[in-house]
């Protein structure tokens, strides 16, 4: 692989060859991000520690930009990855979305990345324009530490009785007040969510929980996935869940580890997000 300064050189010296875009404006621009959040701080900017935020704006500075903040679909926490987070950013820049693909990642560093780029109509917002959300936890079961599976998954000890974590997921799925399981990003805000999906598959000693809600209460899939471990490791009844998800009964403390989640993707009503619309 030539070195990035090769790559940069590159593209510099192609963009008077790339198509030009026939607007005058800047324009915005949405972002899908993976990255790894072993050594990131969450993903909001702040004043010590390194972030995922702080890492794209450094990036976009460097291409010219101006702003003073980029939006996001939402923060993940110290140590959460994501595989389709996504940004917006408004940019004067005239040499299309494949160039602003490349020149992003040949500036970023190697735990972060831009997946795609688009071009997205001016009222689009990351955030308040989502309609759903995904997001996957993994563990697995072992008595025996394994540091390269622990980096990206939750070994858990004593065994688990899967089937009883199942019956806890399918508890989740549906609208209900999830306020023993996290508490709503916005002062005041409601605490009912609306899960779509929300399933174990167990492959080998490796258990993978999958979840998409309309939104997220803060630590909701982290809360989610300890209390479903404690079900079923026969520490907490199911009963007991279903009172913390259907009348939001006080459940143990208790979060899972933030290695084994990864924001999956953000999703959209199509219309909401064209350029022009």
């Amino acid at each position: 692989m030539p070195p990035k300064w090769f790559c940069w050189s590159w593209l510099k010296d192609s963009w008077d060859e790339s198509p030009v875009m026939n607007r005058s404006d800047m324009a915005r621009y949405k972002l899908i991000l993976a990255y790894d959040g072993t050594h990131f701080r969450g993903f909001q900017r702040q004043k010590t520690g390194r972030t995922v935020q702080g890492e794209l704006e450094k990036a976009l500075r460097k291409l010219g930009w101006k702003g003073t903040s980029i939006l996001s679909a939402g923060r993940t926490d110290t140590g959460v990855h994501a595989s389709g987070q996504v940004a917006t950013v408004d940019l004067d820049w005239i040499h299309g979305c494949e160039a602003l693909h490349r020149a992003l990642n040949d500036q970023l560093p190697d735990d972060l990345a831009v997946v795609a780029v688009e071009s997205v109509s001016d009222g689009f917002h990351p955030r308040f324009d989502a309609v759903e959300r995904s997001y996957r936890y993994r563990m697995y079961i072992s008595q025996h530490r394994d540091p390269l599976r622990e980096r990206y998954a939750w070994r858990v000890w004593p065994p688990v009785n899967v089937p009883a974590m199942e019956k806890a997921a399918e508890l989740v799925r549906g609208s209900h007040d999830f306020s023993a399981f996290g508490t709503s990003p916005v002062s005041g805000g409601t605490t009912l969510r609306t899960v779509s999906l929300a399933k174990w598959t167990q492959i080998g000693d490796e258990l993978v929980f999958e979840v998409t809600a309309n939104a997220f209460l803060y630590h909701m899939v982290r809360r989610l996935v300890f209390t479903m471990v404690l079900v079923g490791q026969n520490r907490l009844s199911l009963e007991d869940f279903r009172a913390g998800v259907q009348d939001a009964q006080p459940l143990p403390p208790g979060l899972a580890p933030p290695q084994g989640l990864v924001l999956l993707g953000v999703h959209y009503a199509e219309e909401k997000q064209e350029a022009g619309s």
